[in-house]
């Protein structure tokens, strides 16, 4: 009894009236899923997989899908119903998987050039700054031992009056193809060159002044503008200051990864600044002008009388500069500290006693009608806090 077989459409789930972007999109999802490559050993997802590339070999083919819409398996039978003769080899998948998936898994059937124009590598480094500086901005310099093109062989890493010779092996392609038997019928990957390395050339007489590479190092100093409002961990890109390109190719870029310095008084969290500030027990009670530190210097502020301990102060505009507009910045919080005098002299203390006098009950003195675990504050009870 023949084996039973899944509809076309079924295994690729879609329906009998999907567009051909459609078939694709499918097929993509199924062959990256259940490739062989992918699933090494496994006899299941390697026959779902060559169950997925039959149904998109048919259905994409819009002749063979016609003769499927219109007799099913039976018109790729010999003894079917229909005009027959498709005979399925995975050979003829070849332009359709590369078309859809290039050099994935080494299947592709398209060649890429390797030895055309490559951008250089980025180099990266650090540079340390205070915090101060890194709100405000600053100009620093780092020293860094950078690549340059050979004044001698300009580049080519070979000597003077002996040019490179191009590569026998690739014809100067910088890539190999090979062909081999495979699921699919033959397949064929590009591989880049071994003899050559992807450059196309073969270099017999090395430059004796940087040994066949086409560059030389040479220490350079290198000029840092740090932006106001930067933060910790933040970079900065210096455009072409990286590794030399390859065959003509651009060079990379400088990465300088900034680290502040932390501040003995001032946090900062994004745009905003915090501090905390003390104040005298008598300024607290009787308000006044304080002096509060900030970023720009000592501040003028006015507490209001009976300030308590822990009062925080939004200072608008104190904090740090943003990095598109230094002109905006964020705010700065100040937390108020009421500093209780420990070393009093006499003179203090009775002028301290004359005012709980003044004053009444001392906040803190229990009535002989609270409860064991009830203490008085304000005239009210309030519930001890237990840890």
């Amino acid at each position: 009894m023949a084996e039973e077989r899944r509809d076309l459409y079924e295994v690729l789930g879609v329906s009998k009236n999907a567009s051909d972007n459609d078939l694709k999109k499918a097929y993509r999802v199924l062959a990256k899923k259940y490739h062989p490559d992918a699933n090494p050993g496994d006899a299941e997802a390697e026959a779902k997989f060559k169950e997925a590339s039959e149904a998109y070999a048919i259905l994409s083919d819009p002749e063979n899908r016609r003769k499927y819409d219109q007799f099913g398996f039976a018109a790729f039978d010999q003894n079917g119903a229909g005009d027959g003769g498709f005979g399925f080899d995975f050979a003829d998948m070849g332009d359709i998987f590369g078309d859809i998936f290039g050099d994935m898994f080494g299947g592709g059937s398209r060649q890429r050039q390797s030895n055309g124009p490559v951008k250089g590598a980025d180099i990266r480094t650090t540079v340390r700054v205070t915090f101060e500086e890194a709100i405000f901005g600053t100009q620093t310099e780092i020293e860094l031992p950078l690549k340059d093109e050979c004044p001698v062989c300009k580049g080519s890493g070979a000597q003077p009056g002996h040019p490179p010779d191009t590569c026998t092996k690739c014809g100067g392609k910088g890539q190999v193809v090979y062909t081999q038997q495979s699921l699919f019928g033959m397949a064929r990957t590009v591989q880049t060159c071994p003899d050559c390395t992807g450059s196309g050339k073969i270099i017999k007489f090395k430059c004796s002044n940087c040994a066949g590479s086409g560059y030389v190092k040479s220490k350079k100093t290198i000029q840092i503008k740090v932006p106001s409002g930067i933060d910790n961990g933040q970079s900065i890109r210096l455009r072409e200051m990286g590794e030399p390109g390859i065959n003509g190719g651009q060079r990379g870029d400088l990465l300088v990864t900034v680290l502040v310095d932390k501040h003995p008084v001032f946090q900062r969290q994004g745009y905003d600044i915090y501090s905390s500030e003390p104040i005298s027990f008598t300024q607290a009670a009787l308000g006044g002008k304080v002096q509060l530190n900030t970023i720009d210097g000592p501040y003028n502020y006015d507490i209001a009388p009976g300030t308590q301990t822990n009062t925080k102060v939004k200072l608008k505009g104190k904090g740090v500069p943003t990095l598109k507009n230094k002109t905006v910045r964020g705010d700065h919080y100040v937390t108020l500290v009421v500093q209780v005098p420990e070393n009093l002299t006499d003179e203090q203390k009775s002028i301290l006693n004359q005012y709980e006098s003044a004053s009444g009950p001392a906040v803190n003195t229990r009535s002989s009608t609270d409860s064991a675990g009830d203490f008085s504050f304000g005239g009210h009870k309030k519930k001890k806090f237990r840890k």
